[in-house]
């Protein structure tokens, strides 16, 4: 039953008495009145980096395998744009969590009739399925390539943690923060070590940076394109960001919200770097091993795991290769229970206990990968995967037109209201996602 409304403001926007996002964990984390800069930096670090999870989960491992092997550096473009569009999308989440108090999920709901926000609830789910199943297949392969488990024994394990995630939420909002951050640590030092092994050239990588207009007129390379861009920009982080950033106990007045806008999205953007760093160096990495090399074709993640080592001359290149699938999985499982639960409160003020929320999502997910496993074995989970992310990207324009449109509304978001030249970029990369996936469908139609 829905709470019993406490006002309508004239700006639109209906507050439910007692209703706050997340509000086990909402304004759980103090922030210092009158500490200096980088203390408060470190209370307000930490929810860029559960957002920048999903940048970096395993549907971008395939994404970035496949164009790498395939088109060598010329996709790197891709991820630059995509990531630079994910920084402003992600800065734009923050502005509305903080300065309304809403989540992207009940601002919709807010605003839009019932009907329509019923039909964007589903399109959410739909796409925090398809980022699952790239999580569970993800985290299914890394426990097949380190220690033999069969898949589908795999894919049912990763039901298990749900366990994970209500531990450490009991424990406190931090604790999650810092298994992200320290996971996302490993990430980075598997890669680094990677690309120190692959030995690219720098200025072919300089080069790959480039945007070009073949990919626009290769359709194969456009699929992959977006694919990234599904990958990299995920709808579901767009509610999940707009809703942790208001665990921190910042004071209800402009300059406080004004400045709790600045280090969130200072935290975010520094986060997504992270991101842009570690899915850079994934195609880096497939491009100068695998392009050219005769496995252009390479898009399996266990395909390429064997071929790391053989191909770089060392063992460690393949164990690194998947302990960072395995980090990269089992990370981006926990945004994804945070993002269900989220959308669910969101959209249509449906409250259920964390633990069967999180098994539902996942049961979700598993019935595919399951099938997929049985019947194709290994060889059909590389493009499920893809297809995953391209199901991603089909869905971002249903949660990037709603958020850019309550940012630019001045009756809405007050003073805190996009400023001009942002509001401008911001149309503009909603519109770019809009007719990319306008014409990914054109293409796989003719």
């Amino acid at each position: 039953m829905a709470p019993e409304l406490e006002e309508v403001r004239s700006d639109g926007w209906r507050l439910p008495r007692g209703e706050n996002s997340l509000r086990e964990v909402h304004g759980s984390i103090p922030v210092p009145a009158d500490a200096g800069f980088w203390r408060k930096m470190f209370a307000f670090a930490g929810p860029g980096y559960l957002v920048a999870v999903g940048y970096m989960d395993p549907g971008n491992w395939a994404t970035d395998l496949a164009g790498g092997a395939r088109y060598g550096y010329t996709l790197l473009s891709v991820i630059l744009l995509s990531n630079l569009m994910a920084i402003l999308l992600q800065a734009l989440a923050v502005r509305l969590g903080i300065a309304t108090g809403r989540d992207l999920a009940q601002a919709c709901r807010d605003h839009y009739s019932r009907p329509v926000t019923i039909g964007l609830w589903i399109l959410c789910e739909i796409a925090i399925a398809a980022c699952d199943l790239a999580e569970v297949i993800g985290a299914a392969i890394a426990l097949n390539l380190l220690f033999g488990l069969p898949l589908i024994w795999g894919v049912c394990l990763t039901a298990l943690d749900v366990l994970i995630v209500l531990f450490l939420q009991n424990r406190g909002f931090r604790y999650v923060e810092a298994l992200v951050v320290a996971l996302i640590l490993m990430i980075a030092g598997c890669f680094a070590v990677e690309l120190w092994l692959s030995k690219p050239d720098p200025v072919a990588v300089a080069g790959g940076f480039m945007p070009t207009v073949t990919i626009l007129r290769n359709p194969d390379m456009l699929y992959i394109a977006i694919g990234i861009l599904g990958a990299t920009v995920m709808p579901h982080n767009l509610y999940l960001h707009s809703s942790i950033v208001q665990t921190r106990k910042y004071v209800d007045t402009y300059a406080s919200k004004a400045e709790a806008i600045r280090f969130a999205s200072i935290d975010s953007s520094a986060a997504l770097m992270f991101a842009l760093f570690i899915n850079a160096a994934i195609l880096i990495m497939s491009a100068a091993t695998f392009n050219g090399s005769g496995h252009e074709n390479v898009a399996d993640i266990g395909d390429a795991y064997q071929l790391l080592s053989p191909l770089l001359g060392t063992g460690a290149a393949s164990v690194l290769f998947a302990v960072a699938l395995l980090c990269s999985g089992q990370n981006a499982t926990l945004t994804g229970t945070l993002a269900g639960q989220i959308v669910m409160e969101g959209f249509i003020n449906l409250r259920v206990r964390p633990w069967l929320r999180r098994l539902v999502t996942r049961l979700l997910a598993i019935i595919p990968a399951i099938i997929v496993v049985a019947l194709y074995g290994e060889r059909g989970t590389g493009a499920l995967l893809i297809l995953s992310q391209v199901v991603l990207s089909l869905q971002l324009s249903f949660a990037v037109f709603p958020l850019v449109l309550f940012t630019t509304d001045k009756a809405k978001m007050g003073p805190f209201v996009a400023p001009s030249s942002i509001r401008a970029l911001a149309w503009t990369v909603a519109v770019i996602i809009a007719a990319l996936n306008a014409w990914l469908l054109v293409q796989t139609l003719a």
